[in-house]
């Protein structure tokens, strides 16, 4: 998968999400696990939905400088203010594309000034918002990029069914799955996001260009979801 076209997907999808994407509400889970609990003195809140109370979060974190990595807001590293934001609001879309791409500059697991791996960011994201797409996408560019395909897979398959009649999201998921070669996968994306009425053609241009485009039939729509009958995104989190 190349870095360019996945950077330029996440920033497409963030800036969508605000006019496009629709949810459906979910629960908190703030247990302990190997990424720790999700009990926060601020928060935690719904990036999707509690726009507003990330406000301060956002002007005094999360700025600008601290998203492009460039330097930290409260410290001279921009980790302690991505953790700071990532326990607020573990499902931060763009606090997860930036801590992915500190980890990869700073070439280490868990870099300096954060309090869990970068890995346990997706977990912890996923883990609060099951039904979250967005983070689940992320969380399969993350494991991707990390040469763990299956895992990637079954993250977007978790996806897929949070989706549900989401036409903007299926269609999202099959860009991911078109980064990792999974062309049939994409396909079948591709031709959910066109029953649901989702215009753009991207993704049809995209597989037409590597010659795996077909036209949508019946059953290729009913098929887009691999897992409609297996366990939800709140019975599985990974």
């Amino acid at each position: 998968m190349h870095f360019n076209s996945s950077h330029r997907f996440v920033c497409q999808l963030v800036g969508l999400l605000i006019s496009l994407f629709a949810t459906v509400p979910g629960h908190a889970q703030t247990g302990d696990s190997a990424c720790g609990s999700l009990a926060n003195g601020y928060g935690p809140y719904d990036y999707r939905t509690d726009k507003p109370k990330l406000g301060i979060v956002e002007r005094y974190h999360f700025t600008p400088e601290v998203e492009t990595l460039i330097r930290g807001s409260t410290n001279v590293l921009p980790g302690p203010d991505l953790d700071y934001t990532l326990r607020a609001s573990p499902n931060h879309h763009r606090a997860l594309m930036s801590m992915m791409r500190y980890g990869e500059k700073m070439k280490s697991p868990q870099p300096q000034g954060t309090g869990y791996s970068v890995e346990c960011y997706f977990e912890r994201a996923v883990r609060f918002r099951p039904d979250d797409t967005i983070a689940r996408m992320l969380y399969a560019t993350f494991l991707s990029k990390n040469a763990r395909t299956p895992e990637a897979i079954r993250q977007l398959e978790l996806a897929t069914v949070a989706a549900a009649d989401n036409g903007f999201s299926h269609y999202n998921i099959g860009l991911v799955y078109f980064d990792l070669k999974k062309y049939d996968k994409a396909l079948l994306q591709a031709h959910k996001a066109i029953s649901l009425g989702f215009p753009k053609t991207d993704l049809r241009d995209q597989l037409q260009h590597v010659g795996k485009w077909a036209e949508p039939s019946n059953e290729s729509t009913d098929s887009a979801n691999p897992t409609a009958n297996g366990p939800t995104p709140e019975a599985s989190q990974q």
